[in-house]
């Protein structure tokens, strides 16, 4: 008895040890989720400040990494939500009717009424509104695209399709399905799931429409209207800068650097080593001459997006 009085003190000793150690990791990380971003979130809106200053411009980033959400350190998918569109139409209520607006838009897409409530908004705007897509701007994020008098795409940037989503299935496939089977032989819950696909098919495309009247003729627009909503292709189609301009949208390539330097604010979470790496260029005054290698530098990591809806 004498000999286990002793180990029993250890064991006690330990435990109380295992949970100060724990309770310390704890409230470590969420002093970390709470000060830990405030420098970056110092140098984002530095860097919007300059941007503004040089467009002479009010500057919107719509930004939709991993890091941006996150519990504990573990990182969230996001996408355009209800409070996004509240807070970009407080900031555009906030702008002068006639002062351009650029929009930094980065986004794998969202509910179809933010970002409705958003294009509506811009597409109203008197004074011209720039968006810019440094990497993607899918689904949702194209219907804000659509709002703009410019669209300015990294020369490798895509857009798409913006065809209704009901759940996780295209309207156009269910109403297909419907079609090849027949309403004799599907279920309740289909013929359901197809009467909404239908109305929300003839509302997003009514609504694309309404958007590019703005920017060309009736004709034009519901054709486009179509094209974007009907289903033709697989939501994660790759609309690129060729196939935008020969749709008729307005599309430039002229990307400024301070966009790029914006997105490298923006780090992509969800994991420890980056998957993609490469040695930066330095810029430097005067041109090397040939035949000799330039400056050494070091290796920089890039985490690529992993792809979603």
């Amino acid at each position: 008895m004498e000999r286990e009085a002793p180990r029993r003190l250890w064991s006690q000793h330990l435990a109380n040890l295992a949970r100060a150690v724990f309770w310390i990791f704890l409230v470590a990380i969420v002093l970390l989720q709470l000060f830990g971003g405030r420098g970056l979130e110092k140098e984002r809106a530095a860097m919007l400040g300059r941007f503004e200053a040089e467009r002479n411009s009010r500057v919107i980033a719509l930004i939709h990494r991993q890091e941006s959400a996150s519990v504990l350190g573990v990182p969230v998918s996001a996408s355009i939500s209800i409070d996004d569109s509240e807070a970009v139409l407080r900031a555009i209520r906030l702008t002068p009717p006639e002062q351009p607006i650029d929009v930094i838009l980065h986004t794998p897409g969202g509910l179809v009424l933010a970002a409705e409530q958003i294009a509506k908004a811009l597409v109203e705007r008197k004074g011209k509104v720039t968006v810019f897509v440094p990497h993607y701007a899918m689904s949702g994020g194209t219907l804000i695209a659509l709002a703009a008098d410019e669209v300015v795409m990294d020369p490798n940037a895509v857009l798409g399709p913006v065809d209704p989503q009901i759940g996780d299935m295209p309207a156009a496939s269910i109403v297909k399905a419907v079609e090849i089977k027949g309403p004799k032989n599907s279920s309740e819950e289909m013929l359901i799931l197809a009467d909404i696909s239908q109305k929300a098919r003839i509302q997003v495309a009514s609504f694309v429409a309404s958007v590019l009247l703005k920017h060309m003729p009736e004709r034009q627009a519901l054709q486009v209207a179509t094209v974007l909503t009907e289903g033709r292709w697989t939501h994660d189609f790759p609309i690129t800068v060729n196939t935008a301009k020969s749709l008729g949208l307005k599309v430039s390539t002229e990307m400024p650097r301070t966009v790029y330097d914006l997105m490298d604010l923006y780090p992509q979470g969800g994991g420890i080593r980056p998957s993609v790496w490469y040695v930066p260029m330095r810029r430097t005054t005067q041109p090397s001459q040939p035949g000799l290698p330039g400056p050494a530098s070091s290796p920089e990591g890039k985490s690529a997006p992993a792809p979603t809806k």
